[in-house]
């Protein structure tokens, strides 16, 4: 019997209409345009004002359901990649149910921060191999500006808001699909990138608002550190196992966490920065969501090619990290449907 593999039907997003630009922080805090352009290679990011990260996420869902053709009903699972949920219970993938109209969907959330997508993917490509599922909706969304302090300058100027969307399907076809995958977490890593307030530790009082703990907190130097490491291994680690050069790679998909760090691994790749995703300047880190923002935008502008060799990888909070090989199974949209 040939193997069944989970392969990427549909991708979709959505991104709010405000935009932040680095002339508007330049009037929160202390910095500047070419400051922040030269450290993150970021120009503005996008803030949803109202609403919580459900309303981007089934945005991007129905976005992916009508690129597919797919009625809501049809799918049998959804699982939302978030660290900024609408509230900790119910699930932020239980309200996008509701949502989009998903009734017969059953849903859970995954928490792996910046990594969050690329965990979750590999999590419902597992339910289409066991072969019960056959429809997976896949999403990473955040809402970054909810938990950013927008007076802290070597935070502020990175997050951004948005949602992206994938459909995961089953195929028998050679060397289509989700082909190889490698995840890793280090919780050593918990004490340069968290937030430490709103949760059993430290619930919320009047103490943890005034100690500033409901927003994220970054050490950036530890941080940036062992994220350079981690993303080039792990994306050298499954070239390896799949006996791939840079040659074989059409595109890297990373992470949108800082243009140095992109840099870095598509450096020890050997691949060509023009086969590299990179949005980080219109939209910056929007955490979950960064990677299927990626795959959306390029599918959407007929640059990915059916049978073309995709590499995800990222690094975020845990310390948790990985990258999937993808071998892309869909067409460009038709000048009719673009």
């Amino acid at each position: 019997m040939a193997t069944t593999h989970a392969y990427i039907s549909a991708v979709g997003h959505f991104v709010p209409e405000k935009i932040l630009s680095n002339a508007d922080l330049e009037k929160l805090v202390n910095t500047s345009d070419e400051w922040i352009r030269s450290r993150t290679g970021i120009s503005e990011r996008h803030i949803l004002e109202h609403g919580g990260t459900s309303e981007m996420a089934a945005g991007a869902l129905l976005a992916a359901l009508a690129n597919r053709g797919m009625d809501a009903s049809e799918l049998d699972l959804i699982i939302v990649a978030t660290v900024t949920p609408d509230m900790f219970f119910p699930s932020t993938s239980c309200l996008v149910q509701q949502k989009a109209g998903a009734k017969n969907a059953f849903c859970f959330d995954v928490s792996a921060a910046c990594a969050g997508f690329i965990y979750a993917l590999v999590v419902g490509a597992q339910f289409i191999e066991g072969g019960r599922y056959k429809k997976v909706a896949v999403i990473g969304a955040d809402k970054m500006s909810s938990i950013t302090d927008y007076t802290d300058r070597n935070t502020c100027i990175l997050f951004g808001d948005a949602a992206a969307a994938v459909i995961l399907e089953p195929t028998t076809e050679e060397g289509v699909g989700i082909i190889d995958h490698r995840l890793y977490s280090d919780g050593s890593g918990a004490n340069h990138l968290n937030m430490t307030g709103g949760g059993s530790l430290n619930p919320p009082s009047h103490e943890t608002v005034d100690k500033k703990m409901h927003y994220l907190y970054q050490d950036g130097k530890a941080v940036f550190k062992v994220a350079v490491i981690g993303m080039a291994d792990v994306s050298c680690e499954i070239m390896q196992r799949n006996n791939l050069t840079g040659n074989d790679v059409d595109w890297l998909v990373p992470h949108q966490a800082n243009l140095r760090i992109i840099d870095a691994c598509a450096k020890r790749m050997e691949l060509d920065k023009s086969k590299v995703m990179i949005n980080i300047d219109r939209f910056g880190n929007t955490t979950a969501a960064t990677i299927p923002l990626c795959l959306s935008e390029w599918w959407q502008q007929g640059k990915i090619k059916k049978g073309q060799n995709l590499v995800l990888a990222s690094f975020g909070a845990g310390y948790t990290w990985g990258a999937i090989l993808v071998k892309w199974g869909i067409d460009p949209p038709t000048e009719k449907g673009s």
